[in-house]
């Protein structure tokens, strides 16, 4: 038998607390170093040096120092309240404290004697009396706002860099985007050699998205692609995935539909936990009924459902269901059923994404049905849609979610799977259709698909009654 390699020592890292954001940097930020956060205004530099440094002393144990040269204490304290965080009660018990540096160009004299002696002092100060280990910066570039004297910005820039180091300080330094060629405008990522972390906020086509990169992290492994992110009541959160690996657990548990003669069609016992399903079919066809029958049985079994709706707000889909004998209101109330209903251009594509995210961690559901997916199409490409459902499914496989999809589509079945680009993903399709028979209208099922077990081939006719979906053989 070979003998192993001895395993190097890892670089010691902070965790940060921000949702999302260790998963992207494997567990945090470089302890004990600087850490340049820039990127333009608005993007939410502040914000994460804030939330940083609360979770830090809420969840972490650790106290902290706040530097603002821009906002005033009372400012600051006002703008974190939107996330939560009750700044102004930390400061009281001393375990974050907040010191407003203000500077004015004109008092600034570009001689050689410059220095940040005063502020070394100040910072000593307040990291001494909270016992503060970490530190931010907000933003350092309004010290050398008056100076043009490059030689003096540079070996200041390097005392404070290594002042921090010195001291063992894991800080946040924030800074404005610069011009061509350069990350800051001062140059500062050529001093911050151990993390730089880009946040970047952009409008596509009237769509508002946050994106966060990391740009280098010298020592570690860390995600290097582009990862969207949103600031809420919650504070910030990243979506730490891409794309993902086929890295699943394939289950043999199975789930029922709610529809008790479609599980026949299915081997008699359903969908397979944690795998994905689509239903297809034009307006009118029974989709929504067939989901909502699935979210039913879940919540009646014990277990909670998220019911993603883009079409219809929650009261209006708990009538509408009432109609055809699914009494989604019970489950509402007892709170095994979340519903959630916004029209799909509220956000961008990835931000539906990093909600969903934040919504399944939150309540833990067993399921997720997603009414409809092909409502997406009116927020991005074609392509945007197919990259950003991949994610969803891959995400939701591997947290062992059983996810429900419908999607809204009169064009001919080998004309579907080109309608949102994942039917080669999905596990389970089904197809609904109506024909027009003798003057009336005839609905019906088909399973195009249902990977791992073995299903029924038949074409049945389905009635939405108010008992509930009622299968039978066709006529």
């Amino acid at each position: 038998m070979k003998n192993r390699a001895p395993r190097l020592p890892q670089l010691p890292k902070t965790r940060t607390g921000i949702s999302g954001f260790d998963d992207v940097t494997a567990g945090g930020l470089p302890k004990g170093r600087p850490t340049l956060v820039c990127g333009g205004p608005g993007c939410g530099k502040t914000l994460f040096a804030a939330e940083f440094l609360v979770r830090g002393a809420v969840e972490f144990g650790e106290p902290g120092v706040f530097m603002a040269f821009e906002e005033t204490e009372e400012d600051l304290v006002k703008n974190v309240t939107s996330l939560g965080f009750d700044l102004k009660n930390l400061i009281a018990q001393k375990k974050v404290a907040v010191d407003f540096v203000r500077v004015e160009r004109s008092e600034i004299e570009e001689t050689g004697s410059y220095n940040l002696d005063g502020l070394f002092i100040r910072l000593e100060h307040a990291v001494k009396e909270t016992g503060a280990k970490r530190v931010v910066l907000d933003t350092v570039e309004s010290l050398f706002s008056g100076l043009s004297n490059t030689a003096v910005l540079r070996a200041e820039l390097r005392r404070l860099f290594h002042w921090l180091k010195e001291r063992r300080l894991t800080a946040v330094i924030t800074g404005e985007r610069g011009g061509e060629g350069t990350l800051t405008r001062q140059g500062l990522e050529e001093y911050v050699s151990d993390c730089v972390i880009m946040l970047d906020h952009r409008v596509r086509e009237q769509m508002s998205t946050r994106r966060l990169r990391i740009v280098k992290y010298r020592g570690s492994t860390h995600g290097t692609n582009e990862y969207p992110f949103i600031i809420d009541e919650e504070g910030l959160s990243v979506l730490p995935i891409t794309s993902l690996g086929l890295e699943h657990v394939a289950s043999d548990a199975r789930v029922p539909t709610g529809v008790a003669q479609l599980d026949g069609m299915l081997g008699g016992k359903g969908y397979f936990k944690g795998s994905s399903v689509m239903l297809t079919g034009g307006a009118g066809t029974g989709k929504t009924s067939f989901a909502a029958s699935f979210a039913a049985s879940v919540c009646a079994a014990g277990q909670s459902c998220l019911f993603i709706d883009f079409e219809e707000s929650p009261s209006q889909l708990i009538r509408n269901m009432r109609s055809v004998g699914v009494n989604l209101g019970v489950h509402h109330q007892k709170g095994r059923l979340q519903i959630l209903a916004s029209r799909p251009t509220v956000h961008g594509l990835e931000l539906h994404l990093v909600k969903l995210r934040k919504l399944v961690e939150k309540y833990k559901p067993a399921a997720v049905v997603i009414d409809p997916v092909s409502s997406l199409m009116s927020v991005g490409t074609t392509l945007d849609v197919q990259i950003m459902l991949t994610r969803i499914i891959d995400y939701l496989k591997l947290a062992g979610v059983t996810t429900v999809m419908t999607v809204l589509s009169d064009r001919s079945m080998d004309k579907v799977s080109s309608d949102v680009g994942v039917s080669s993903l999905i596990d389970t399709w089904i197809a609904l259709d109506h024909q027009e028979v003798g003057g009336q209208r005839r609905r019906e099922l088909r399973i195009i698909k249902s990977r791992g077990m073995a299903h029924s081939h038949q074409v049945l006719e389905f009635a939405l009654t108010n008992g509930g979906v009622r299968l039978s053989p066709r006529g």
